[in-house]
């Protein structure tokens, strides 16, 4: 054997040296995901890409190798995230009453929206058919579906409601919440709780509607609305 020759076996391990980077790569995704992350609870979607750069610690250049496009990092973030909104609909179709599950997903929805400006934004955007937003989106769709069937096979649900309806509704918020947020943060409650009594069959279902914001706070909120 030639001195100084790997011994036997040792042709057969990887190199350290790539798995280091890959490693290291793996970090800068989690970082870059995890600041994107906060940045859009806080401020959205639109939030500028440099500011998550510095906030997770890499550069742009990172930043854009990782994820290529805007809709890459907020799909990678939303991928995170979409567990809040599935596991909301999985603790309504669980309920042992479908009505009470349903009312009790309207406000988890409603208060998602209000409390993370990314998700709010990730509940009315459509994303590729082929992401895992989509597809989980769509399973989760389905099961709203089912509640609903359940709901208004129970008599307690107008029988005209869709899940269309629920869209709508999630898109009214998402306004609501835009123009209250600042000025009054809790009217998506009082809004939440007109449109349960919309869907249901008896307003009596529904109960007390939460405080209505001062008119003071919403002339503020249209005031600050205007170009």
């Amino acid at each position: 054997m030639i001195s100084g020759a790997a011994p036997q076996g040792v042709r057969g391990r990887p190199p350290k040296g790539p798995r280091t980077l890959r490693a290291d790569a793996a970090a800068n995704r989690d970082r870059i995901v995890d600041a994107a992350a906060e940045l859009f609870a806080s401020r959205g979607i639109s939030a500028p890409l440099e500011e998550v750069a510095r906030r997770a610690g890499v550069g742009v250049a990172t930043l854009y190798r990782r994820f290529p496009t805007r809709a890459d990092l907020a799909a990678a973030t939303f991928e995170r995230n979409i567990s809040r909104f599935t596991e909301a609909v999985d603790r309504a179709l669980a309920a042992e009453r479908p009505w009470e599950g349903f009312r009790a997903l309207v406000f988890d929805l409603c208060e998602l929206q209000a409390s993370d400006a990314g998700l709010r934004e990730m509940l009315t955007t459509a994303f590729p058919p082929s992401s895992v937003v989509e597809q989980r989106t769509g399973e989760a769709v389905e099961k709203l579906r089912t509640l609903m069937r359940r709901a208004q096979a129970d008599g307690h649900l107008r029988s005209d409601v869709a899940v269309a309806d629920v869209v709508v509704m999630l898109l009214a918020n998402s306004g609501v919440v835009a123009a209250t947020g600042e000025t009054a943060p809790e009217t998506w409650r009082r809004f939440a709780a007109l449109m349960v009594d919309a869907f249901a069959t008896e307003p009596a279902a529904v109960g007390a509607l939460p405080a209505a914001p001062e008119e003071q706070q919403l002339r503020r909120s249209i005031a600050m609305l205007a170009p």
